[in-house]
């Protein structure tokens, strides 16, 4: 007789079986694994401990877990993730939104005025071009990305989250832009050094894609680009934000005050790590 398998008894095993992998909160994610193969949601399962599972259910759940064990992400495999307490669709192409960035999110709203304009360089999934769009229906967002993928990326969840009539989205970099004036310029660009990519999670050096985690030797080289080059595409007092990575603000604090701009500022995120820096043009 095939054994029998129910909800608990198959989350007391792959949360085990995640810890030998190496996997943090291997629990979490053998819940939100078998919630997504069952239809469910957490508390659902909760409510189906006693309930066995399928032959088929049973064999898309290995499938996933298998995956997971191999540590692609978790957003990856489900397809999706929330960001901003919004639903996203994630796919390979692009970065997987983190709690981090929100802090961007933040600092961009508290500057953005009436009917302001605002550009997202290097707009991944579109989360914080999406963000804000849903925080100020007043507000008009271009996105811009080098890759195709994940502009097809951010349409969709642009569409999915109702804000796709304010946002507009174009392929290439900052330097091929004749938009503008823009009244707030966001940034969330690759800021890891190439020497720091082996001693990342794998989740990250293993999957998700380098273009827009990977920034030269000392992982600085968007920040040297980007902040000079904003400046012919803000209007006077117009702010450029970006995030950066730990011990990376002072750096990119000085190209800030090199370039002319002012009222140059760090915002720290939960963790108390300074992770935006940002400056006006007079």
């Amino acid at each position: 007789m095939a054994e029998t398998w129910t909800v608990l008894k198959l989350l007391k095993w792959t949360a085990e079986y995640f810890a030998g992998k190496g996997i943090d909160n291997g629990r979490l994610d053998a819940e939100l694994l078998l919630a997504a193969t069952l239809g469910l949601n957490r508390v659902g399962l909760y409510l189906n401990y006693d309930r066995p599972l399928s032959a088929e259910e049973l064999t898309l759940f290995r499938q996933q877990v298998e995956r997971r064990a191999r540590r692609e992400p978790l957003a990856y495999i489900l397809g999706r993730c929330e960001f901003w307490s919004l639903p996203f669709a994630v796919t390979p192409a692009v970065l997987i939104p983190r709690p981090d960035t929100e802090v961007l999110v933040e600092e961009a709203l508290k500057r953005l005025p009436q009917n302001g304009q605002v550009l997202d360089v290097g707009l991944g999934s579109g989360a914080i071009a999406v963000a804000i769009a849903h925080e100020r229906s007043d507000a008009r967002i271009e996105g811009i990305d080098l890759s195709l993928s994940a502009l097809a990326v951010a349409q969709g969840n642009a569409a999915a989250n109702a804000v796709a009539a304010q946002v507009s989205f174009h392929q290439g970099d900052l330097f091929a832009l004749n938009g503008g004036p823009y009244d707030v310029i966001v940034s969330n660009p690759p800021y890891i050094a190439a020497a720091e990519m082996p001693t990342l999670m794998p989740e990250v050096r293993d999957f998700e894609p380098s273009l827009a985690l990977v920034a030269g030797a000392d992982g600085l080289d968007c920040y040297r680009a980007l902040v000079p080059a904003a400046w012919s595409q803000l209007c006077a007092g117009g702010w450029l934000l970006v995030e950066v990575g730990a011990g990376q603000a002072p750096a990119v604090r000085e190209f800030f005050a090199t370039t002319g701009y002012s009222e140059c500022f760090t915002a720290r995120d939960l963790a108390g790590i300074e992770r935006v820096v940002g400056g006006r043009k007079p």
